[in-house]
């Protein structure tokens, strides 16, 4: 079974995340920070991966090192549920629309975490999140996952939709990326004969 369960605790978080990298795209989440929750169930759905997520954070100061520490435990639970990643399709590339954005993802499961992050939004907020806290996720995500991962939104208005097109399109390169390869089954996709090491 290709699951795993990290738990982080900080005296600024309390957060525990399940994963399970074959499931069926249901999710149980709970940060307190609603518009995180709302991602994070649409990435459950659009990767298939079953996603249990729960945060205690401190809110009172702000949304950061909730939104943060979720990202870091997220990506640590996905690398650990990836094993020794034999068989793995490894790669994956989506242009994902949502409504009249559109966000360019693409993944290498490669053990070298990067981020290239090149997302602009138009406003400070989407109601009460910050939206600088999108791109702390997914470098948060990225580096504690260990995939080399890009997101370049091409166009968009709408802040919501952006964020989300970047959501669901790491959800659907995570889907592609993660799933076993029938043809390389047992194989690491890799010339060196091994990846995040």
């Amino acid at each position: 079974m290709r699951t795993a369960t990290v738990t982080r605790t900080t005296k600024e978080t309390d957060v525990e995340v399940s994963v399970d990298l074959d499931g069926t795209g249901t999710s149980s989440i709970d940060t307190g920070v609603g518009f995180l929750d709302h991602m994070l169930d649409l990435l459950s759905r659009h990767s298939r991966i079953d996603l249990a997520v729960r945060a205690k954070g401190d809110l009172h100061i702000d949304q950061h090192h909730t939104v943060e520490d979720v990202g870091i435990t997220l990506g640590q639970a996905i690398r650990r549920a990836l094993g020794d990643m034999k068989g793995i399709t490894r790669y994956a590339d989506v242009h994902m629309p949502m409504d009249e954005a559109l966000t360019r993802v693409a993944i290498d499961i490669s053990g070298r975490p990067f981020l290239v992050f090149r997302t602009g939004f138009h406003h400070s907020k989407i109601g009460t999140f910050d939206t600088e806290l999108v791109r702390e996720w997914f470098q948060a995500f990225a580096m504690n996952a260990g995939v080399t991962l890009h997101v370049e939104t091409l166009y968009g208005d709408n802040d919501h939709h952006i964020s989300e097109s970047c959501f669901k399109g790491l959800a659907r390169v995570l889907r592609t990326a993660v799933a076993i390869d029938p043809r390389a089954k047992g194989e690491v996709p890799s010339t060196k004969g091994t990846l995040g090491g």
